[in-house]
C-alpha cells in the first residue's frame, strides 16, 4: 500500500495544502483497515497495490470543503458530517507492483464530472475494466461506492461510528 495523500498538498480541487505537509498516512476504523488489508492482500495476489488519496479527514475540512462546493454529489454536507470525518471513507486507486504506474481509469482524482460517476460508459475498454475491478474487490469486502466518484468507497453503518475532529498528529498516539 502506497500513500499520496492529496489533501496533504495542492494538487486537489482546492489548489490548496488543506492537511499538514507532514502528513504521510491517514487513518480507518478497524473493521475498515481489517477489510482494506484483506483487499490489498487479494490485490496482491494480481501483482496490484492500492494507493490511498485520503481516508480520515478531520471535520473542520469538510466544512471548508463545503464554504467551496454546495453540491452533495461530490462534497458532503456538514450538517451530516461525512464518511472521511469517521475514518469510514478511503480515496483511492490501484497501481501495478512490477512498474509502480497507476491504472488507468476513467479521470483523475477529484473530478467532478459525470465522466468519474460509476455509470458513465464513454470511456474506453481498459478504463471501464480497471474501474469494476476496484468496485468489485471493495464489494466483495463489505465496502460500498459512492455513484459519483469511482475513487471513494465506505465502510457501511456510517452513524455508529462519531464525527471526529481530531489532527493527524493526535491520531497517531
Amino acid at each position: 500500500m502506497r500513500y499520496d495523500l492529496k489533501y496533504a498538498s495542492k494538487e486537489n480541487f482546492t489548489g490548496k495544502r488543506m492537511y499538514p505537509n507532514n502528513t504521510q498516512r491517514t487513518y480507518l476504523v478497524k473493521e475498515a483497515a481489517f477489510a482494506l488489508k484483506k483487499v490489498a492482500i487479494e490485490l496482491e495476489a494480481k501483482h496490484l497495490g492500492i494507493l490511498v488519496w485520503d481516508a480520515y479527514r478531520p471535520f473542520r475540512t469538510t466544512v471548508k470543503f463545503w464554504r467551496l462546493i454546495h453540491d452533495e454529489r461530490y462534497v458532503a454536507n456538514p450538517a451530516k458530517g461525512s464518511g472521511h470525518n469517521r475514518g469510514i471513507a478511503i480515496d483511492m486507486t490501484l497501481f501495478d507492483l512490477s512498474t509502480g504506474e497507476l491504472l488507468e481509469m476513467p479521470t483523475g482524482f477529484d473530478n467532478f464530472s459525470d465522466t468519474a460517476h460509476h455509470d458513465f460508459k464513454l470511456l474506453d475498454a481498459k478504463k471501464i475494466t480497471n474501474r469494476l475491478l476496484l468496485k468489485d474487490i471493495m464489494e466483495k469486502y463489505g465496502f460500498k461506492s459512492f455513484e459519483t466518484e469511482w475513487w471513494h468507497y465506505s465502510w457501511p453503518n456510517d452513524r455508529n461510528y462519531e464525527i471526529l475532529n481530531t489532527s493527524f498528529k493526535s491520531l497517531k498516539k
